[in-house]
């Protein structure tokens, strides 16, 4: 009898879009805390939600452990998770009604578990941990498994706690044992993205938090707190799956990479006295991106580097208190490129406020400074930002996306949903054609013509609204 098992409730086969796309990652969250449990003396085992076909494999693995507690817990490092998509929240409570029937003990942690605490509960979980979770979660652990009363635990909500509070941070990261890789079948990912893509990509993390203060970004688990590893146990751990998994890719899903002044020169160097470079992709800020820093991201391997651009208007950047310029945007990419590394901008339109002269601008800014891939989305109003308490009143019934790719207008945006659904395609067909061309991509170059129709279309369409 297995003590804990450790699962989460994203589904890659429950979001078609990235079903598609076949990029899947191990949820990095449930192996941090499944390995910090471990070594406080507990017997577990996770059961990987993002490979299964439905919930009914949790069922299996629930009667194949027959544990006492069941923990979802969900990947904090995912940026999916922080959205709440409605599917994977059916099939969180899906998995508490199953636990619960096994006679376990259920507890939560996820960032829509800590914003809607009660509605879990209510749907039968025993605790919910609010924020980080590993220290909380082994605390409440030791008590019930001391048959001792938890209800004063720091950072927990249950049915009996009248006033949920949270846990301070863990600091010193350095200290959290590596993910526990030998938990989950990498064999399955390896094989999926070599049948794919032709490389196999492992994710990991430097990284816990943001200092920024977008206000559009929601941060239930490290609010505006962030520490960091130090460069030298990063490396420490990219020379460790080297050797034992040998990745061909890495993808590090800080928020931020590297903030910290010459940590990513300490990094490279580390790298390459270890003979540990392996190509990898990341997300920076374009205000930090600098002559010296896009040299030592080029050193440490990186291959690509996104942007949250957001927007080449600066009255909309202002209104997001982005605190960077679109300045800033223009010389990061031109310095990235110039040091051999991919530029990728994630774009979000559809911002109150947001004109049609400030679309302009975005599609200029992306066509100017020709970023090899883009991510298009429109504004989503996560609880406990500022942007959620400027649109709550404009909220209907639907306030969850079901997918990542519903793109649904979740508030009255500056123009109705269709002309942001026709946006989308109007930005991929011009980016897709330019691409093509600069990069002599002969496969998209025939494709010309279609680009072209699909952009005249497009845009006819989107005047129209402006009637």
């Amino acid at each position: 009898m297995t003590q804990i098992l450790f699962g989460q409730s994203y589904y890659l086969r429950f979001d078609p879009k990235l079903w598609n796309a076949m990029m899947p990652y191990p949820p990095l969250g449930t192996l941090y805390a499944a390995s910090y449990i471990r070594e406080k003396g507990y017997d577990v085992a996770v059961f990987d939600a993002m490979l299964a076909d439905s919930e009914e494999e949790w069922k299996s693995s629930l009667n194949t452990y027959k544990p006492q507690y069941a923990v979802i817990f969900e990947d904090n490092f995912n940026y999916l998770s922080k959205m709440c998509l409605l599917r994977m929240r059916e099939a969180a409570f899906t998995m508490i009604e199953m636990a619960k029937s096994c006679g376990c003990t259920v507890i939560l942690c996820g960032a829509d578990a800590t914003d809607h605490y009660a509605e879990y509960i209510e749907q039968g979980a025993d605790y919910v941990l609010l924020g980080e979770g590993e220290e909380t979660l082994a605390e409440l652990l030791d008590q019930l498994s001391a048959g001792k009363e938890a209800g004063d635990i720091i950072g927990l909500a249950s049915r009996y706690t009248l006033q949920p509070s949270r846990r301070p941070d863990i600091k010193n990261l350095d200290a959290l044992p590596f993910p526990a890789w030998d938990l989950i079948d990498i064999s399955k990912y390896k094989k999926i993205w070599m049948e794919h893509h032709g490389y196999y990509s492992m994710n990991m993390v430097t990284t816990r938090g943001c200092p920024y203060h977008c206000n559009w970004c929601a941060k239930p688990i490290w609010g505006q707190r962030y520490n960091s590893r130090s460069p030298e146990n990063v490396a420490a751990e990219v020379k460790w799956l080297k050797e034992n998994f040998a990745p061909d890719h890495i993808w590090f899903a800080d928020d931020i990479f590297g903030l910290k002044p010459n940590w990513v020169e300490r990094f490279a160097e580390l790298l390459r006295e270890s003979d540990s470079v392996i190509p990898f992709k990341c997300l920076k800020r374009a205000d930090l991106v600098t002559e010296q820093t896009a040299q030592a991201l080029a050193k440490a391997g990186c291959k690509t580097v996104w942007i949250g651009a957001e927007s080449g208007s600066q009255k909309i950047l202002d209104a997001m208190e982005k605190g960077d310029m679109v300045d800033d945007i223009y010389r990061a990419a031109k310095l990235l490129h110039k040091n051999g590394i991919e530029v990728s901008f994630f774009l979000q339109f559809g911002y109150p406020g947001e004109t049609w002269e400030d679309v302009q601008k975005t599609l200029k800014m992306v066509r100017e400074c020709a970023p090899d891939d883009i991510g298009v989305s429109v504004s989503y109003p996560l609880p406990g930002t500022k942007f959620y308490e400027r649109v709550k009143m404009e909220l209907g019934e639907k306030q969850n996306w079901v997918d990542s790719d519903d793109l649904a207008m979740l508030y009255r945006g500056p123009f109705p949903q269709e002309f942001y659904r026709i946006l989308h395609g109007r930005v991929h067909h011009e980016f897709r054609l330019l691409r093509a061309w600069r990069k002599n991509d002969l496969r998209g170059i025939v494709r010309t013509p279609y680009f072209l129709f699909g952009m005249a279309r497009d845009e006819m369409r989107l005047r129209s609204f402006l009637r």
